[in-house]
């Protein structure tokens, strides 16, 4: 009988190794989005969008209406490509993943070529309106309204309205004086530089003077004589740009500029039309980033209101990011974003409510001083992530938030008038959702631990839903490591920090394993949340099959976890980051399994900074490292990000001591290797070679590489190869 069960015994562990060693493994190439396999390798996706109130599901091929028949979706086709084409009379449109549907009410779709906007009517098959695109036109914005075109071509602004006529609305742009492009560094939340009203009737754009900063040199070496290239790049506590809005007047022909007679080195952000196109809001920060007020301007005059509509003063920072959302049945109120209690949540504005304004202490550690009727709208220990719409028949405002959970991301919807939020979703997992024109259904993507991807087609009014599309486990004939979350507590001792940890394949208990760390640790990004394999990266992946453990924390200051625990590392950037990521440190020691006398750690950009830190601060805890572009000295960061969270050099030069890496360049023992972009201009070359040479005065021996020609970030197959670079550092030092 012991025989018996023995030989049992022996075959089922035989049985279980041949199942893993038949699964197939992975290549760097099915993991990374550069790879040539990568896409191979993903969860199957459904591209959908809304005519109106119809779901319809995009492919290469064709346009679906999806309909919601007794619980089951029955789809019948809109157009196919070969349609569109034959409207055209020449083969135009490759795929019909990229149309739009602009008109809820009409049978109208969108096709945008290289050289052309054009608007097809599907059902008569015939041409509505066509738009041609300008040579070297860039910025591009469309209104459907007035169907007139936006764009830049170099750093002039120029209008096309929809008979054709081209307008020039600027003469002088150049190098230092920029119009109609991004501002302040693509912060407070700012992704343009032209902006339409409703109607499409005016168009306001930024102009950016930088003429004051000085001129970093890129050099470019695609020639056979090298030759330098310039970023204006201004460095925290230094001179920076300065910005003005001014509004155009398509009908009068007239260029007027918002009277803002504050200093020109304020931030203006978020810019907001009224729905009747006569305003133009404008959230107004000062040089400190420490008070915030949002004002009202006459789109006609370009004047000011007499008074703020709000204000926020906080002794850190406040930091707006979202433009505010009006109500479509009521164009009196508007739906604002702000962590003045500490949280992200939504709040209500009575533009017509004037409020006796006096300053209030907040619940964010700041003050607020109101001139209208302001009341929040989703009350709560969370961060709303995303607003996405109103539900205009139930007056609701829709929202993704971490309500149930910090990992999660869940959609919900809020009553203006009764104030009840309630939840439209399955209560897990992270969600994005698409809303309908008028927002009673939504279409919602999402995944989770165990769900790899889900879309699902829901009625906001129930929270009713009907499934679209359960995606199979792309990995399922490969041999794929397990993959965990959980919480340690903070260097605080009270705040939870959550992680995910990787396993090797073949995970052998007894054995002990090298570990990597990947860090980033900095405002405005996180590293883990509850989605399919709690938000891993395809390198970690990559690494466990080659015998890694890996572990990731979110440590104070990173994403989503509300005002406080972001701005637990003011003025002293690295520090508590730092201390929570060495209580990771401990708790890994509490495994078994990992060996705490091969550890690594390895991140990029702010990341690249905290890798750097740790290898220096903590020289007897990790053995290797690999920093990519990583900010050694926030004095040479630009200043918008930097002094938000910095103050300026001269405010806090303690803070800018301790948190340069420079004076830390003696400290280096273990291997250490930085990779940068030869052309980076987020993280400018200067951080890491004036490292390289504290080094060799301070005779240590960090190892450099670099990517000529790209920038912050590497792309396609250079990302591949910047993997396989890090991967081989590890094994040559780490394993």
């Amino acid at each position: 009988m012991k025989r018996t069960l023995l030989l049992a015994a022996l075959l089922t562990t035989a049985s279980a190794m041949m199942s893993q060693t038949t699964k197939k493994s992975f290549t760097l190439n099915d993991l990374l989005g550069g790879g040539s396999t990568f896409w191979n390798l993903q969860p199957k996706y459904m591209f959908s969008t809304w005519w109106g109130e119809v779901p319809v599901e995009l492919t290469v091929d064709e346009a679906q209406e999806m309909k919601n028949v007794k619980g089951a979706i029955e789809k019948s086709t809109l157009f196919t490509c070969d349609d569109l084409n034959t409207i055209l009379g020449e083969k135009m449109v490759r795929a019909c993943t990229s149309v739009e549907f602009p008109y809820p009410d009409e049978p109208i779709v969108k096709v945008q070529t290289s050289k052309e906007i054009i608007l097809l009517d599907f059902q008569k098959k015939t041409i509505v309106w066509r738009g041609a695109l300008q040579e070297g036109a860039s910025e591009l914005v469309w209104n459907k309204e007035s169907r007139a075109m936006a764009y830049c071509i170099g750093n002039n602004v120029f209008v096309q309205t929809s008979d054709g006529t081209r307008t020039q609305l600027t003469q002088d742009g150049n190098d230092d004086v920029v119009y109609g492009h991004t501002v302040s560094r693509d912060e407070f939340g700012i992704s343009s530089g032209l902006f339409w009203s409703p109607d499409g009737q005016r168009l306001a754009f930024y102009k950016k003077d930088q003429s004051r900063i000085p001129s970093y040199p890129q050099v470019d070496i695609t020639q056979r004589m090298a030759a330098t290239t310039v970023d204006k790049y201004p460095m925290a506590g230094c001179e920076t740009e300065d910005v003005s809005v001014a509004v155009y007047d398509v009908k009068t022909g007239k260029t007027v500029w918002l009277q803002n007679p504050k200093p020109k080195t304020d931030y203006m952000t978020n810019l907001s039309w009224a729905p009747d196109g006569k305003k133009l809001y404008v959230f107004e920060l000062n040089r400190d980033q420490n008070h915030m007020q949002l004002f009202g301007y006459d789109a006609a005059t370009g004047l000011k209101d007499s008074e703020p509509l709000l204000e926020e003063k906080h002794p850190k920072y406040v930091e707006p990011q979202n433009v505010l959302a009006f109500l479509p049945w009521d164009e009196t109120k508007a739906v604002m974003q702000t962590r003045r209690d500490n949280w992200n949540h939504l709040y209500l504005i009575d533009l017509k409510k004037r409020m006796y304004p006096e300053w209030h202490e907040a619940e964010g550690g700041g003050s607020t001083c109101d001139h209208v009727a302001v009341s929040l709208l989703t009350p709560g220990s969370f961060e709303v992530r995303d607003f996405l719409g109103f539900n205009q028949k139930e007056k609701s405002a829709l929202f993704i938030g971490n309500v149930t959970h910090p990992l999660r991301a869940t959609i919900h919807a809020v009553s203006l008038s009764k104030g009840v939020t309630t939840l439209l979703c399955a209560d897990d997992g992270v969600h994005s959702a698409n809303l309908s024109a008028n927002g009673s259904q939504f279409i919602d993507t999402y995944s989770s631990p165990t769900v790899t991807r889900k879309v699902e087609l829901t009625q906001t009014k129930t929270g009713k839903s009907t499934n679209l599309l359960t995606a199979e486990d792309p990995w399922k004939d490969y041999n794929a490591p397990e993959i965990s979350s959980g919480s340690i507590k903070a260097a605080d001792g009270i705040t939870d920090l959550y992680y995910r940890l990787i396993k090797p394949v073949n995970f052998d208990p007894s054995k002990k394993y090298p570990t990597v760390v990947y860090v980033y640790g900095g405002p405005h990004a996180h590293n883990v949340q509850a989605s399919r394999g709690y938000y891993f990266r395809g390198w970690e992946i990559y690494m466990a099959q080659l015998g890694y453990v890996i572990f990731v924390l979110d440590n104070r200051g990173s994403q989503y976890r509300g005002l406080k625990f972001e701005q637990a590392t003011f003025r002293h950037l690295g520090d508590e980051e730092m201390k929570d990521q060495l209580c990771g440190v401990e708790f890994l020691k509490t495994l078994p399994y990992v060996d705490a006398d091969r550890l690594g750690v390895h991140g990029w950009s702010f990341g690249g900074f905290m890798t750097t830190n740790l290898m220096c601060s903590y020289p007897d805890v990790f053995k290797v490292g690999v920093a990519g572009g990583p900010v050694i000295d926030w004095k040479y960061y630009e200043v918008m990000y930097g002094e938000r969270y910095m103050d300026r050099p001269e405010e806090n030069p303690e803070g800018y001591a301790s948190s340069s890496l420079l004076p830390k360049a003696k400290n280096l023992r273990g291997r250490l290797q930085i990779i940068f972009g030869y052309n980076d201009p987020i993280c400018v070359p200067q951080h890491t070679l004036s490292f390289i040479r504290a080094c060799i005065d301070a005779g240590t021996q960090p190892d450099l590489f670099t990517y000529p020609g790209d920038e912050h970030n590497m792309f396609g197959t250079d990302q591949v190869h910047l993997h396989e670079r890090i991967t081989r550092y590890f094994e040559d030092y780490l394993k």
